[in-house]
């Protein structure tokens, strides 16, 4: 019996793990039984759930397994029990340490989605790619609101936040017409080149290029951004990979397995692109040993300059205080961004104002919620008869569990596993 939950993190919060057709071809094929618990924020009905075989319950005590999408509160966590969720404790987060401790104290089972990789440790289930494209949206649609307020009319300015959208399908709809604007009667004079710039290649990265690239689109390389002609019917792109972003400190060639394992060889070297850029989409993953892409310093100077090009910066990643000085908070999709001060640092919510219009959702997916949880469901699909199956009474490595869980068993009957002992020294200062 594995047991689906309701998401209450936040209302926005509409994602499933799995979909209810999948909970049918499980059933069906597998025979694997479920109960969901009911939700009326939930993308998919309850009723959908009931007619794929599942049982619609208030509480899910009599579930061993039970699967969410978001991290589930302190209190809700009960003894003995497996959960599969996004638990955000890999890196040591402070705020999640209490739920860590508190599954540790229970005895429970911890699997985390951002740790089932394929043998070369490759992920096999994400969101990365719907966090892109609701980003990337939201991005043009701060845009073409930051244009208005200026007084620049553009083709942009009809573009609406992700979660106004049906469907993925809609909004690609709703683009085509943009596009043909841009091709026909061009971008205002005042915004050319116009030059979108992605920073990082991988999942995230790539479903925000497909966002951009609906639009037409001619992509250069970043040594050209300081001679691109003023054209009014292409949006530019460029796409910054590691050796784009740091240099080394004694001059020397550039290795990225290098910089990965010893970045303190290395120093930030981005700056020097930033301003050609009109719009900046941050999809790198980054930690505090990395340099920062813009620091603080950095802004004051971009934006001592009266007309500054840089717009709107798009920080997927929406690392607090992270890789972008800028990012000092989160936002939601029913206020998604704000501009940020570069003199004193503060932020007002809204595209009014001197600095960057930021934006920084940090749970962009849930404005996709359908096409993300099939795209999610789909790829996770495999794995649950064997989770359903396993004994979890057992030694880890005698449990049933495929590799690919068993990689990303964090918490196994009450202890870390091998791979994730160095959590101990964070759950203790936690």
């Amino acid at each position: 019996m594995i047991g689906i939950r309701r998401e209450d993190k936040s209302r926005w919060e509409a994602r499933v793990p799995l979909t209810p057709d999948d909970v049918r071809e499980l059933g069906s094929r597998h025979g694997v039984a479920f109960q969901v618990q009911r939700s009326d924020i939930r993308v998919f009905p309850d009723a959908d759930y009931a007619a794929a075989g599942a049982e619609l319950v208030d509480e899910l005590d009599s579930c061993p397994v039970i699967m969410g999408v978001k991290e589930i509160p302190v209190e809700k966590l009960s003894a003995g029990k497996a959960y599969v969720y996004f638990s955000h404790t890999i890196k040591g987060q402070p705020a999640n340490m209490p739920a860590l401790r508190r599954l540790l104290e229970l005895g429970c089972t911890l699997i985390d989605y951002e740790r089932i990789t394929d043998d070369q440790g490759r992920r096999l289930v994400f969101f990365g790619r719907y966090a892109g494209l609701a980003g990337m949206i939201d991005t043009l649609w701060a845009f073409g609101q930051r244009l208005r307020w200026e007084g620049i009319d553009s083709p942009l300015a009809g573009i609406e936040p992700a979660h106004r959208y049906d469907d993925l399908a809609h909004f690609e709809r709703e683009i085509a017409a943009v596009a043909d604007a841009i091709r026909q009667g061009g971008l205002p004079a005042q915004v050319c080149p116009l030059v979108c710039g992605f920073a990082g290649y991988g999942q995230v990265s790539q479903g925000a290029q497909y966002i951009y690239d609906l639009l037409p689109v001619e992509e250069v390389p970043p040594d050209r951004l300081a001679d691109l002609p003023p054209r009014r019917d292409v949006c530019y792109k460029v796409v910054f990979k590691e050796e784009h972003l740091v240099r080394r400190r004694d001059g020397g060639r550039f290795e990225l397995q290098e910089y990965y394992q010893q970045p303190e060889r290395y120093e930030a070297d981005f700056f020097r692109y930033v301003p050609a850029l009109t719009l900046l989409v941050n999809c790198i993953y980054w930690e505090p040993k990395y340099p920062r892409l813009i620091t603080r310093e950095q802004f004051r100077r971009l934006y001592a300059d009266p007309s500054p090009r840089l717009r709107v910066i798009g920080d997927i990643t929406c690392d607090i205080d992270g890789s972008l000085a800028c990012t000092t908070r989160a936002t939601t999709p029913d206020s998604p961004v704000y501009v940020y001060d570069p003199d004193s640092g503060a932020t007002t919510d809204g595209v009014a104002g001197r600095g960057p219009v930021v934006l920084a959702v940090d749970f962009l997916p849930c404005e996709l919620p359908a096409d993300a949880s099939r795209s999610f469901s789909q790829a996770l699909r495999p794995l649950v008869p064997a989770l359903d199956q396993a004994d979890l009474g057992k030694p880890l490595e005698q449990s049933g569990l495929p590799p690919e869980l068993q990689r990303a068993t964090i918490v196994y009957r009450g202890e870390l596993t091998p791979d994730y002992r160095y959590l101990e020294r964070f759950v203790r200062q936690g």
